[in-house]
């Protein structure tokens, strides 16, 4: 499937939800742990995608509930999960809006990954690259145009 070139300049302010039917696949330390074709893709001005995955496709076992808390003017509060098993331990690495704010009901039950924080992530069988730092978790694919927001010296922006 070819996607069409998109700026994340063009995105919208609030974000825009779209349930798109291409795989979204995520892994860790050598596991699946999640794998769909019903993420809901989040587009904000100057962020790429965030894929949402429903939890139903989602392998739990290595999600660990964090008290890490943040808030989006749209979105509402988001909850956090660590990935752990063991011996390895990445924090706050997957969040979820439980109770997500009017309009954006469609993400409640839906888990997003940070790109950095996985061994991989896919979109449409391409490996994408995490959005800079540790706040966003957009995921940059080949027709997804910046500059994006999240590298040092964009949080003016």
């Amino acid at each position: 499937m070819t996607r069409p070139v998109e700026s994340v300049w063009d995105y919208p302010r609030p974000p825009s939800l779209e349930t798109v039917g291409y795989r979204v696949r995520a892994r860790w330390r050598g596991r699946e742990v999640a794998n769909t074709t019903s993420a809901i893709k989040v587009r904000e001005t100057s962020h790429p995608p965030v894929y949402y995955i429903p939890r139903g496709d989602v392998d739990t076992t290595w999600l660990v509930p964090s008290p890490h808390r943040t808030e989006c003017e749209f979105k509402g509060v988001a909850s956090y999960y660590s990935l752990a098993d063991g011996d390895t331990h990445v924090p706050n690495a997957a969040w979820t809006y439980t109770d997500p704010l009017p309009g954006y009901e469609p993400l409640a039950d839906r888990i997003a990954f940070y790109g950095w924080a996985l061994d991989e992530a896919s979109v449409d069988g391409e490996v994408v690259k995490p959005q800079d730092g540790h706040f966003y978790g957009g995921w940059i694919t080949s027709e997804i145009e910046g500059p994006f927001k999240g590298a040092p010296g964009t949080t003016g922006w």
